[in-house]
């Protein structure tokens, strides 16, 4: 009789958490495992501003998946492009643009999100993200090489204003942290420019909500606002892009800011994988499951992580569900390697229940904003807290140690501000890095799987 073959797809927190505990819970002969990743790496999303600054290296973020002793998953190179839960099969398209149809016995969706964008004229041209690696690798360069091209314009130029204009939108943890790192890496790198003046240089972080990371509070919220203008960072609340062009924005309040680096990070939407289900979504295209992780409707098939809405039964219930952050896509990746393991022998399944933690905010230098067990924290204590929560969660001894010897390493040497220029042949934006268009649609995955069975 052959295994059951579990399909997990997707390699973030709570992809790699499912998958490990589905190794050491699992016999080999229990059942197969899959995990569908388009690389052999898990990425610890909360450090890119860190990479994109300069501060950690690429590889530190980027976790291996192949250093684990009891490593026996096999690791699909690709990435899952249509399911059809009736026929049970995951249609993958692998690195080298071939598609295939992986059939399965059990799924676990954790494809995470993709940046989410509205129509906005010019967005889609001009915008950047920081939801990838090679995102983060590509906008360091990119921010380098406008201060080199600033360097050689003309004092007082059209062209060197829009170069020195840098704009952020989004007031959340990825847009404040992205903000306040590169702000350090413009302003200690013009100490290396001789024919730049500090001042020239504009930053500014507009989101459309009334106050700044508001899950922090208000007096944390403040905190952090503080911090910003102290560095000479613009922060515009009430305010978003109404029009992006090749130099410079439009505000939707009028302003025209100088401008040739657009950093989007609004918000995030769930992968597009999970709109050819055709199953239930809300928040942002997010699957609703059951409090046990099960997508409704089908057999076989749990959602989980930033794809998913999961409720929050911790959170005092009345339809809170649970916010897309790492704590809980690592803690529900192992309630669904629990609940897939109780499908396959028979035993009761489990609800996921965790309060949170508290949240952690690492704005570079020596600021931070934290609340970690609900406690405030604000400076050094807070940037404390926060850089030892992050190093604590890293998977690997591997990948400790690289954090903290870049971590020293920044501290003690700094910056040289090298441009490598390794992705100078990319524009760089979003529909560069996100490759949202390379799903299929619902009837593309229904034909497939009509055609394969007939």
């Amino acid at each position: 009789m052959a295994r059951p073959r579990i399909v997990v797809v997707g390699a973030g927190f709570a992809g790699v958490s499912c998958v490990r505990r589905l190794e050491r819970t699992l016999s080999p002969g229990e059942a197969e495992i899959l995990l569908v990743a388009p690389f052999s790496y898990q990425l610890y999303l909360p450090l890119l501003p860190q990479v994109a600054s300069g501060v950690l290296t690429p590889q530190s973020v980027a976790v291996s998946l192949r250093r684990s002793r009891r490593h026996r998953t096999r690791i699909v190179p690709g990435g899952a492009v249509g399911v059809d839960t009736l026929a049970k099969v995951c249609v993958i398209r692998k690195i080298t643009g071939e598609l295939v149809d992986q059939p399965y016995d059990r799924l676990v969706l954790a494809p995470g999100s993709v940046t989410r964008t509205f129509d906005i004229p010019g967005l889609a041209e001009h915008g950047r993200g920081m939801k990838t690696l090679a995102e983060a690798a590509h906008l360091r360069d990119h921010v380098i090489a406008q201060l080199d091209l600033a360097d050689a314009a003309a004092p007082g130029s059209a062209e060197r204003a829009s170069r020195l204009g840098f704009v952020v939108v989004g007031g959340g943890y990825a847009g404040t942290e992205t903000a306040a790192s590169l702000e350090r890496l413009t302003t200690n790198a013009a100490g290396r420019y001789p024919r730049l003046d500090r001042r020239e240089i504009s930053w500014h972080l507009v989101d459309v909500a009334p106050k700044l990371m508001p899950e922090l509070g208000d007096r944390l919220g403040r905190a952090a606002l503080d911090v910003l203008r102290r560095r000479g960072i613009e922060v515009s609340l009430g305010a978003s892009v109404a029009k992006a062009g090749p130099e410079d924005v439009t505000l939707t309040d009028g302003r025209v800011l100088p401008c040739r680096t657009l950093i989007w990070t609004a918000g995030v939407a769930a992968s597009p994988l999970i709109a050819t289900l055709g199953a239930e979504t809300a928040k942002s295209g997010r699957l609703v499951v059951a409090p046990d992780l099960r997508v409704p409707g089908t057999d076989g098939a749990f959602a989980l992580g930033d794809a998913a809405v999961v409720p929050d039964l911790a959170g005092g219930g009345d339809g809170a569900v649970c916010p897309p952050t790492a704590q809980h896509a690592e803690r529900q990746g192992r309630v669904a390697a629990d609940n897939v393991v109780a499908t396959l022998r028979g035993t009761p399944l489990r609800r996921y229940v965790h309060k949170d933690l508290g949240l952690v905010v690492d704005l570079g230098g020596c600021d931070g904003v934290s609340r970690p067990l609900g406690i405030p924290l604000r400076g050094m204590p807070a940037q404390a807290v926060a850089r030892g929560y992050h190093w604590a969660a890293l998977r690997t001894g591997a990948a400790k140690t690289r954090v903290m010897t870049n971590w020293l390493l920044n501290a003690v040497a700094g910056d040289d501000f090298v441009r490598t220029g390794f992705q100078t042949y990319k524009p760089g934006t979003l529909r560069d890095f996100e490759y949202t268009d390379h799903y299929l649609t619902p009837e593309e995955v229904r034909a497939r799987t009509a055609t394969d069975g007939s």
